[in-house]
């Protein structure tokens, strides 16, 4: 399967966050999102597993008990269900991957 940028949509989360839904199907699911300085990913779980690999960009990232701070080419896992979130300190793009889908993030 080929998921070409011009087919995508950019959608606008507000406080400085949009994402983009990219290849996805069967089990899998990638997505880019984009924050401008300041913005936050609120603390939230889900059942998927998770895996964020910083483009660009710094991160203050919290999962469950630990924070850190993540810049261009560090990768984070995230167990499912436990609680993470992230603060931008840097204007940057994460691109996470799923599994199962996020079914919600589709139209």
């Amino acid at each position: 399967m080929f998921t070409f940028k011009q087919d995508t949509r950019l959608e606008d989360l507000g406080g400085g966050v949009s994402r983009r839904i990219l290849a996805h199907g069967g089990t899998m699911m990638a997505v880019e999102v984009n924050f401008s300085a300041g913005a936050v990913g609120p603390l939230h779980s889900h059942p998927h597993e998770q895996l964020t690999y910083v483009l660009s960009g710094r991160f203050e990232f919290t999962i469950g008990d630990e924070t850190h701070q993540v810049a261009a080419g560090d990768t984070l896992y995230k167990q499912p269900n436990v609680v993470h979130g992230c603060v931008c300190l840097e204007p940057g793009t994460l691109l996470d991957t799923f599994t199962p889908q996020r079914e919600d993030f589709l139209p």
